[in-house]
């Protein structure tokens, strides 16, 4: 999630375990900052464009490694406020703040090594998006009431957690939904990798991706759509597919993305992309694999194309859609990319 979602769902935690036995402030302040520790791994280079994003929810978000990391974190907090005889709650508090963190991230799309250094299986339930409001607030709210009145407002701060995690709830139940409406509607379609996620900012309007060796088919569906049949669109990967797919980089994306690995063509250019970050063919994360010249296919530099985020305009999009209105996104313009 977001760092300022992670900031409050830290901050609501640490309240709530540290609040009464010490301060609110600074239990909200140090959950605070706990809670997008974990996120810092953005920052380093791994030497690729590829492995930075593979890399990416990989140790900082272990439970083994939290583990290891709370005790050093709570000690220097206790040190800092010299409240060594709280070290017990403050090593609870900054745990919690930690896993916490890591489970959250994993009910959005991304995938979270939460198993490292056992597993780097990235797990996903994609059930939210990575910017939820809905999500967000009633922590936000909680933890401001409980500020503003330390001895009464911990209730408020209770409940900012209760109803944030009741909407994780919820978001798995509309993602069955989905599901479901898809099996019943569409039991036809055969594909090898699936997905159903919800658009941004929201969990009214459902994303689904079906890929088979071929192509995917995209597809939405808004829970307001009844019984109304999902309209897919087919997009076909490159003749020279089957070969990109043997290429090692292309199998660790395939791993990674649960098999949601698009391949597209750039005039001369080939690119891959993980088909669960973005939509209708406007992918965050696409990659240049290979050049093809007079029918050879030449190995290229994996660098990630140059684009611009359509945050807003995924979330207007999906406004839009709930009303029916099945215009497709614009397509945005590649910044830059690597030539052959």
């Amino acid at each position: 999630m977001d760092s300022i979602t992670q900031a409050a769902l830290g901050a609501a935690v640490a309240v709530a375990v540290v609040g009464k036995q010490g301060s609110v402030k600074k239990a909200a302040i140090w959950g605070a900052v706990v809670g997008t520790l974990p996120d810092l791994d953005v920052f380093w280079n791994y030497g690729d464009d590829l492995t930075n994003m593979l890399r990416h929810r990989g140790e900082t978000h272990a439970i083994f490694y939290q583990s290891l990391a709370a005790p050093l974190l709570a000690a220097l907090i206790c040190w800092w406020h010299r409240q060594r005889a709280y070290y017990g709650r403050w090593l609870l508090a900054v745990w919690l703040v930690l896993v916490t963190h890591s489970l959250l991230d994993t009910f959005t799309t991304y995938g979270t090594q939460l198993a490292l250094p056992f597993s780097d299986y990235p797990f996903a339930l994609e059930s939210i998006f990575v910017i939820d409001p809905l999500y967000t607030l009633p922590l936000l709210a909680g933890v401001a009431l409980a500020w503003r009145r330390p001895v009464t407002g911990f209730r408020f701060n209770r409940w900012g957690l209760w109803l944030s995690t009741a909407y994780l709830g919820w978001s798995l139940l509309a993602q069955q939904w989905v599901l479901w409406q898809l099996e019943q509607l569409h039991p036809e379609l055969e594909y090898q990798s699936r997905l159903v996620q919800p658009t941004a900012l929201n969990t009214l309007v459902w994303r689904i991706v079906l890929v088979d060796e071929h192509g995917y088919r995209e597809g939405f569906y808004a829970l307001n759509d009844g019984r109304r049949p999902i309209k897919f669109r087919k997009h076909t990967f490159p003749a020279k597919a089957q070969a990109l797919k043997q290429l090692p980089e292309a199998q660790q994306l395939q791993r990674f993305s649960h098999g949601m690995v698009g391949y597209f063509e750039r005039e001369e250019l080939l690119t891959m992309a993980d088909l669960r970050m973005g939509m209708q063919g406007n992918y965050a994360f696409e990659f240049s694999l290979a050049c093809h010249h007079n029918g050879s296919l030449l190995p290229a530099e994996v660098v990630q194309l140059d684009k611009p985020y359509q945050m807003l305009e995924m979330w207007t999009w999906a406004f839009r859609r709930f009303w029916l209105d099945t215009r497709p996104l614009s397509p945005l313009q590649v910044r830059s990319q690597p030539g052959c």
